[in-house]
């Protein structure tokens, strides 16, 4: 239960880190929370020989708007400052729903966002909020930056678009849009453990109150968050009626192939995902009712 040798390295800016990151490549990785790392090292899961801890690095840190109907989140944002930031929860309401998810108080104070979505946990809450929002991930290396699509990001467990030599420095949510709900909901053994399924769902009404977009995003049933978008096409155009989401719900059932674990059977991980997907769908319907 202790880590394998590395070296430790406090960066004293962004350009120090990165240039230690392209120096050392998969060799290092970035400490900021430590809440998924720490654990993987001391089990000896994860063994860099290099630490780049990044915590003195403010600036990655925050929640402002760069343009209108957009909020960007630096990536060593700690949960707790998420759910404590009122304008951000309003703008960004699945953050609402699914941040009390996330393991429990401790955790949160330390953990971060950027942290979060590079350990790519398929079983994690937020890669499928970013799935759901059709967020951008902002990536920085020493050589230059670039942005890569939520749905682009994830490429398999545990597994992300980051080069060697990168970090991921910010996201940018889109605002929710107007006639929109959204909500989150996930069933897990234990408040805090990783789900058995969750759903992630944003609807959008036109002007006569049809539905003009669904997005859903699963989390713990593949190897990457789920993006069952797909599975509510069918919905597009005509009302959120009891048989229009049901009809979504086996269609995302269909879709997903989750592999069971210890404390579920792919099945039975199938028939959550379709009840949630039900529930989720209504409750951000009823909240766009709410809201009008």
């Amino acid at each position: 239960m202790k880590p394998a040798p590395f070296k430790y390295v406090l960066a004293s800016s962004l350009d120090h880190a990165l240039a230690l990151k392209a120096e050392h490549g998969d060799e290092a990785r970035f400490l900021a929370g430590g809440q998924s790392l720490i654990p993987a090292m001391n089990f000896r899961l994860a063994r860099p020989s290099v630490l780049i801890d990044i915590n003195a690095l403010t600036g990655l840190a925050g929640i402002d708007r760069p343009e209108a109907g957009q909020v960007r989140v630096g990536a060593l944002t700690r949960y707790r400052a998420l759910e404590r930031d009122g304008e951000f929860l309003r703008s960004c309401p699945l953050f609402a729903d699914a941040l009390p998810h996330i393991a429990h108080p401790q955790v949160r104070n330390r953990g971060t966002i950027g942290g979060n979505l590079s350990h790519a946990d398929p079983a994690s809450e937020l890669p499928a909020l970013a799935i759901a929002m059709q967020a951008k991930m902002l990536i920085r290396s020493a050589a230059g930056e670039r942005m890569v699509a939520a749905s682009d990001f994830f490429a398999g467990l545990l597994t992300t678009d980051l080069a060697s030599d990168e970090m991921l420095v910010g996201i940018t949510y889109p605002v929710l849009a107007p006639r929109s709900g959204a909500c989150f909901m996930e069933i897990a053994r234990r408040r805090g453990d990783f789900a058995i399924a969750g759903v992630a769902a944003v609807v959008t009404l036109d002007e006569e109150r049809r539905c003009a977009s669904v997005r859903l995003a699963l989390c713990g049933v593949g190897e990457t968050p789920v993006d069952a978008g797909a599975a509510a096409l069918p919905m597009i155009g005509s009302r959120v009626t009891g048989d229009a989401v049901e009809a979504v719900a086996a269609g995302v059932r269909d879709l997903i192939a989750p592999s069971g674990n210890v404390h579920a059977s792919p099945d039975y991980q199938r028939h959550v995902a379709g009840v949630l997907v039900q529930r989720a769908i209504r409750t951000a319907h009823q909240r766009i009712s709410h809201a009008a």
